[in-house]
């Protein structure tokens, strides 16, 4: 997947961006970055010269992200790591460890998802909630006190949840994951309000934010579903141009705010 649209400009493989923008020297964590959404956001992020710290519960996914973006962005550095993010304990270790060994810690992308739903609201189980309440909301919430000081300690920290338009208009069958997602994102915009008072008379240095897509869609999706329209879906590598971009912008403009990808309700 390229990180830049405009041909004229892409770097040759196995080149790294490095062009002196705000991600240049960055050190970014990125949760979830196994999957099609997080392996856009790691070559992105990588491309831009930022140190990328990836994290998956699927080992082989995360190897294949981290390879794919290391032969991009042959000068660049990314690292992978198997994580627990239900677990507090070991995501404050893992933040730590960022930390010490990379000196800074400039960025959390949260990319964790999941999804259940049912044909209607009366047919809704509560099982469905069990499993997105430790995928959707836990795993925000101990990424976000793990990483807290270190973002606060950066001058240019941003904590990135990425949600979706259903948790501002649920629909019927969709009543779990809605709720969790609108869960996750008072958990963040609270986020955004502690960089806030941190912050004080002269704004906040660190920013909390929620990008928020319809849906997403992948190259992968296409070729299985060749008629599918994807009507108001977001691309992975589109929802990884936003990401980086959040770091072009001041703190004081994106923290507790949430940056719609697609029309808002």
């Amino acid at each position: 997947m390229a990180a830049d649209q405009e041909t004229n400009t892409e770097p040759a493989p196995g080149t790294r961006t490095g062009r002196g923008g705000a991600l240049d020297g960055a050190v970014v964590a990125v949760a979830g970055a196994g999957g099609p959404a997080g392996r856009a956001a790691v070559l992105r992020l990588a491309g831009a010269g930022a140190t990328v710290v990836a994290a998956d519960a699927d080992r082989e996914r995360l190897a294949e992200a981290v390879a794919a973006a290391r032969s991009a962005h042959g000068g660049a550095t990314v690292t992978g790591d198997t994580v627990d993010l239900f677990d507090l304990a070991a995501t404050r270790e893992w933040a730590a460890r960022t930390e010490k060994e990379f000196g800074r810690i400039d960025g959390l992308v949260h990319l964790v998802g999941g999804w259940r739903g049912s044909a209607t609201f009366a047919e809704a189980d509560p099982a469905d909630w069990e499993l997105l309440e430790k995928l959707l909301i836990r795993t925000v919430q101990h990424t976000s006190l793990a990483f807290h000081d270190g973002l606060l300690r950066s001058d240019r920290g941003r904590y990135l949840l990425i949600s979706a338009s259903g948790a501002a208009k649920p629909t019927a069958g969709n009543a779990a994951y809605a709720a969790a997602k609108a869960a996750a994102e008072a958990w963040t915009l609270a986020l955004g309000d502690a960089f806030r008072k941190a912050g004080g008379e002269e704004g906040p240095r660190a920013a909390a934010a929620i990008l928020v897509i319809k849906a997403l869609v992948h190259d992968a999706m296409r070729a299985e579903r060749p008629n599918a329209k994807f009507a108001g879906f977001t691309d992975v590598t589109e929802l990884a141009e936003a990401i980086a971009g959040v770091w072009d912008r001041p703190a004081r403009e994106v923290n507790g705010n949430r940056l719609w990808l697609t029309p808002g309700p």
